[in-house]
């Protein structure tokens, strides 16, 4: 369990009462990794019946994690996902690409949602209503959600990347910078899905 209470729907419901109809929950994935893809969910949920389990997605176990998932899938009215390969990082920066990944994550969306609650980004431009809550992803209901969602997503493709290319660990490190990874990258160099504008990347190519 988070150190905060556990995610409530105290925005969702005053959205309700406000009038607004389809609230969507906004996460994303992968900010600080060295390699692998950006990842964001977006999530309209029924508040009743609550789903068990849904917390801030980093606070979970794996096992935990994927059965939320799982849930949060078949009962969603609509979600969606946005993905910024690692190229695309390189080439927009990451602030953009935190942008655009919570775009295409809303675009992919089967209805149109008329509030979006966010995990403590700051939109450049957006065209819907919005609100950025920091940690939200550990208070907001929609927002914990869409972050399990992202990350079992995301978790799944470094996966698949570990398959390529095992020797930088990447079913365990999931493309972050730790002391596996930095020595794997110390002994092979940079592979194919790193981020070559990100330290220590960026000092060896």
């Amino acid at each position: 369990m988070s150190i905060f209470n556990r995610p409530h729907l105290k925005y969702e419901k005053r959205l309700v009462e406000e009038g607004y109809r389809v609230i969507a929950g906004v996460d994303e994935v992968g900010r600080g990794a060295w390699a692998g893809p950006l990842v964001a969910a977006a999530v309209v949920l029924p508040i009743k019946p609550r789903i068990k389990g849904i917390d801030d997605s980093k606070q979970l176990s794996k096992k935990k994690r994927e059965y939320a998932s799982e849930k949060i899938l078949e009962r969603a009215i609509c979600y969606g996902l946005g993905i910024v390969p690692h190229e695309e990082i390189d080439s927009i920066g990451i602030t953009r690409a935190n942008e655009l990944a919570m775009l295409r994550a809303i675009e992919q969306m089967s209805c149109a949602p008329d509030y979006v609650l966010v995990d403590a980004f700051k939109f450049l431009s957006f065209p819907i209503k919005h609100a950025s809550i920091a940690h939200g992803d550990a208070t907001i209901y929609s927002i914990a959600a869409a972050s399990i969602i992202a990350k079992v997503y995301r978790d799944r493709m470094m996966d698949e990347y570990h398959q390529l290319f095992p020797q930088y660990g990447f079913d365990h490190n999931k493309g972050y910078g730790t002391a596996e990874h930095i020595a794997a990258l110390g002994h092979n160099g940079i592979s194919l899905i790193h981020r070559r504008s990100f330290q220590p990347m960026k000092t060896m190519v």
